[in-house]
């Protein structure tokens, strides 16, 4: 049993890919290619949305959304601690300060209440009010608070109607990491629309995966949509040899967007079979929630389920779970068993173990089990057979 199941996926549509991959290497338009922009279309069509670029990675893509924001010391981004470390890295390598916000402990998102209060404390410098890191040569009263990167976790969507408001108040601008939600839905709209800038991840394991690295940035805005544009071709102008910014290396190999052209035209299909394994784990699971806490969506909300996440009674339970499920040759894995403010990387922003109880509290419980569109209900029922036994 595979915890994502690619290979199944890819024998449905290996037929069309290898046509596409054809293309490509006929053409020989590897970087930049016409698939770039075909994809791009098709996206941003799809999200609903003006404009899509395409870039390198995920991390590349919250990269040059910061960026063209103008991201940079001094400025303060408020972000979630339970998260890949890919959200926060990158407000560090510009050599602006992660300010983390606690998560809600039924979504996995931010809690827009935790955001006022961690903003109300940057502007009156009141660590009693909300936890702040600290900054080194920088008083806390220097920092610019800029903006705010709000994570789509497991599939689901923040509250963006509260956060926008917040962000609004107070002059922030807001980036949708939507890394894990491209196909999400929030009050009747795709994910990748909610913010004034929002970046997805096409690593193979997302919903919507290459065979590669791969991201994307999408905005409504044109003047960031072109400043972005330049930034992921070495800040390139009218030509190549006309920089007229300093950028990256960010383009999206022609090959990987031929790929997701292929598995775009299934994907709609897909996130509707995801929906089917969640609500079919969900009644399954039912008779144990006592023990087990599942994954929420609460109404207005569509999940996209990149990952099917359930909260165990405390950590000896979660790891006799695992256990069990190993025995059974059944996959399992753990997103995130360290918050990112307990990390060595951040370790000099000064966050203490208990900063951020909910957070700490769901990485020593969560665990994930195997998610994706082609698992079948007798492959679900072995699965919560096992949890239910070994409860």
């Amino acid at each position: 049993m595979e915890f994502i199941d690619l290979t199944a996926q890819q024998k449905r549509i290996r037929e069309r890919i290898e046509i596409k991959i054809s293309a490509v290497l006929d053409h020989g338009k590897y970087i930049m290619g016409p698939e770039i922009e075909r994809l791009e279309s098709e996206l941003k069509e799809f999200a609903g949305i003006s404009h899509a670029i395409a870039c390198a990675s995920g991390t590349d893509a919250i990269l040059l959304a910061l960026l063209a924001q103008q991201v940079g010391p001094g400025d303060a981004i408020f972000t979630s601690p339970f998260t890949f470390i890919a959200s926060a890295e990158v407000i560090s390598l510009l050599g602006a300060t992660p300010i983390y916000i606690d998560i809600d402990a039924q979504t996995y998102n931010i809690k827009p209440e935790n955001l006022e209060l961690a903003i109300h404390a940057l502007l009156d410098e009141n660590r009693h009010l909300y936890p702040l890191p600290l900054t080194g040569h920088l008083p806390i009263s220097k920092l610019n608070p800029k903006g705010i990167i709000a994570v789509d976790l497991f599939g689901l969507p923040a509250d963006y109607d509260r956060i926008n408001s917040i962000a609004q108040k107070h002059n922030l601008f807001v980036l949708e990491d939507a890394a894990q939600s491209f196909g999400a839905e929030y009050n009747g709209k795709k994910a990748c629309s909610f913010a004034d800038i929002a970046c997805t991840s096409f690593f193979p394991a997302k919903p919507l995966g290459c065979y590669g690295d791969g991201g994307m940035c999408f905005t409504d805005d044109d003047k960031l949509a072109e400043i972005m544009r330049s930034l992921r071709i070495h800040g390139k102008g009218r030509h190549k040899y006309d920089n007229i910014r300093i950028g990256i290396n960010g383009r999206m190999d022609t090959i990987q967007a031929a790929i997701l052209i292929a598995k775009f035209e299934i994907f709609s299909e897909e996130v509707e079979l995801r929906q089917a394994v969640a609500a079919n784990y969900s009644d399954l699971l039912s008779p144990a929630s006592s023990e087990l806490t599942c994954p929420l969506v609460p109404a207005g909300f569509k999940s996209v389920w990149a990952q099917f996440s359930i909260l165990a009674k405390d950590q000896s339970q979660r790891s006799r779970l695992q256990k069990k499920l190993q025995e059974n040759d059944i996959p399992t894995a753990i997103y995130y068993s360290k918050p990112l403010h307990l990390q060595t990387a951040f370790s000099k922003l000064g966050y203490r173990q208990g900063d951020f109880p909910v957070s700490e509290d769901c990485s020593q419980r969560i665990f994930s089990i195997p998610m994706h569109p082609y698992l079948t209900k007798a492959e679900q029922e072995k699965i919560t057979r096992v949890i239910l036994n070994g409860l």
